[in-house]
């Protein structure tokens, strides 16, 4: 069974007079423990993709299934459930609390789904520890590296297991040596078994993934395969 499945989506915003198309009848099937790289110009529908795999919004026709479960139909409510429980986000700002330690800003997700605070705590310094952070855990962002406080994002997507991680531009706003850290640590992740969708523009680390989908004009343009030399 796919993890991700998607027939003819489309989202369309009213600006007045006017409709854009943001997607044009997207399908796509992604099957758990993929690696897979969106890329697309400005204004390409690519994170309005995201956005709806995300369940951070919903599209206008078309279905979408994420784990059996058909949530292109989901109101609100369910659809913030789904995001807490299946879906974990990496943000090229972090969006991390700036007076809460590492170990907080992880807890965050375990406390929105009802783990009592042992269990929290566990949990989260696993987490820590998994991205090289457990000697961090009591350090807050200002006290951390921006290769640093990303990992401190990357464990808090994780932290409760979920069965996909979204990254968009997770090295946007870190140098080239801490981005290539970073992409390891994503290619570790994935060899565990992790299924991510990385949003990029920079093709170097698009190719980090194992299939690249290229968007352009609300529609898939085409997708490529990713060669690696054996």
């Amino acid at each position: 069974m796919a993890l991700i499945e998607t027939n003819n989506l489309w989202k369309t915003y009213d600006m007045g007079k006017v409709q854009v198309h943001a997607l044009r009848g997207i399908s796509i099937k992604i099957d758990k423990g993929d690696y897979i790289a969106v890329m697309g110009p400005s204004g390409s529908g690519k994170s309005t993709l995201m956005n709806l795999i995300g369940c951070l919004d919903t599209p206008t026709q078309g279905e979408y299934h994420l784990n059996g479960k058909r949530v292109s139909q989901m109101h609100d409510d369910e659809l913030a459930e789904i995001r807490n429980r299946e879906i974990g986000f990496v943000f090229q700002t972090f969006n991390l609390m700036p007076r809460s330690t590492a170990l907080h800003n992880v807890e965050l997700p375990l406390i929105y789904g009802g783990r009592n605070r042992e269990e929290r705590l566990q949990m989260a310094r696993h987490a820590l520890e998994v991205v090289n952070l457990g000697e961090r855990v009591m350090h807050k962002p200002s006290e951390l590296s921006g290769g640093q406080r990303q990992r401190v994002a990357i464990a808090r997507a994780m932290v409760n297991k979920p069965s996909l991680l979204l990254a968009d531009e997770p090295t946007g706003n870190i140098d080239t040596k801490t981005g290539d850290e970073i992409m390891g640590l994503f290619a570790e992740l994935h060899n565990n078994g992790n299924t991510i969708i990385l949003v990029t523009h920079e093709m170097d680390i698009a190719r980090n993934a194992d299939r690249i989908l290229f968007i352009r004009d609300g529609q898939i343009e085409k997708e490529e395969i990713v060669r690696r030399a054996s």
